[in-house]
């Protein structure tokens, strides 16, 4: 809990002084120039709280400047509350929970704030913590499966055209990340690019049964499989365990957080839902707080105004 009563989740000073500390590790850098260090704050009765002038380029800027809270009327504490709430909940945290959390009622008991505010909050977090360039692609062992997400549907209509739930397929390198990605349906020629795109040719392939992974072994080392048909789940060859548990394992948080948190989730925003669950799931091994400041890096250089994308 201590977390949650932080000085930096209820002091906008302190929350401004947090964020430096976490984005300036170094000293002030600044935005247009890049020098780092070479800055000073100005503190005139009429600047606004945390100024900085560049001593290279002579612009003024301030933390926030280049972030996902620039130009942001919300108080910069209330978003780094946001950003430790989704960071330290396992499954997600809806929206309307986000808002009762961040505001909560007046002495009257009328609820402050906006339930959209909070949902375009969650959204620009969820946007920043994927928009970082791909590091290259998975090596070593890489557990690939796929998945429906959304409600129960009528048998036989989950992967056609008809169907309301979005496809979405996983890749796992153990002992390292995870990337999760929609496709359009799971069939064998929208997967096989993914496997191409993120996966070294090196790599050793494990999959279910499925037909979508028809010919993998013409383009990687491996490719094992476990058949869930016949109830195999995992088996040992050569001392290597054959098995998509892992895999599987991510996919339950997220069909939990959809069912039990968000209850549901447009097609459009897809993406942004797998960036948060593939964060919190790459940095499970941290601490809520190392978490929360891994988050906070990935905030820096997402400048954003969030539009509504097209319905699909």
């Amino acid at each position: 809990m201590a977390g949650l009563i932080a000085k930096h989740h209820t002091d906008e000073d302190a929350a401004r002084e947090y964020l430096e500390k976490q984005l300036w590790p170094d000293g002030p850098a600044c935005p247009k120039c890049g020098l780092v260090g070479e800055a000073y704050k100005l503190e005139g009765e009429t600047t606004r709280k945390g100024l900085y002038k560049c001593a290279g380029c002579r612009e003024p800027f301030t933390v926030t400047m280049g972030t996902i809270f620039e130009d942001s009327h919300i108080p910069l504490h209330k978003w780094l509350f946001a950003i430790y709430l989704m960071c330290s909940s396992k499954k997600g945290i809806s929206a309307h929970q986000l808002w009762r959390n961040l505001w909560g009622t007046d002495e009257s008991g009328k609820q402050l704030g906006s339930y959209k505010t909070a949902w375009f909050m969650a959204h620009r977090i969820r946007w920043a913590l994927g928009q970082e360039p791909v590091a290259g692609r998975l090596a070593g062992i890489v557990e690939v499966d796929e998945t429906y997400i959304g409600g129960k549907e009528r048998s036989g209509v989950a992967n056609s055209k008809y169907s309301k739930k979005q496809a979405v397929v996983a890749l796992l390198q153990r002992q390292g990340e995870v990337r999760a990605f929609p496709v359009d349906r799971i069939t064998l020629n929208n997967i096989e690019p993914v496997l191409k795109a993120h996966i070294e040719p090196e790599g050793q392939l494990m999959t279910d049964e499925s037909s979508v992974y028809g010919r993998p072994q013409d383009y990687f080392a491996t490719h094992d499989r476990v058949n869930h048909k016949q109830k195999q789940y995992s088996r040992r060859v050569n001392g290597l365990t054959i098995t998509t548990n892992s895999v599987e394992g991510f996919f339950s948080l997220i069909k939990r957080g959809n069912y039990g948190t968000f209850h549901h989730w447009g097609r459009p925003y897809t993406q942004q839902y797998l960036n948060e669950f593939t964060f919190r799931y790459g940095t499970r091994k941290m601490s809520d707080h190392e978490r929360n400041a891994a988050a906070i890096q990935k905030t820096s250089g997402k400048r954003l105004t969030l539009k509504e994308p097209k319905r699909a």
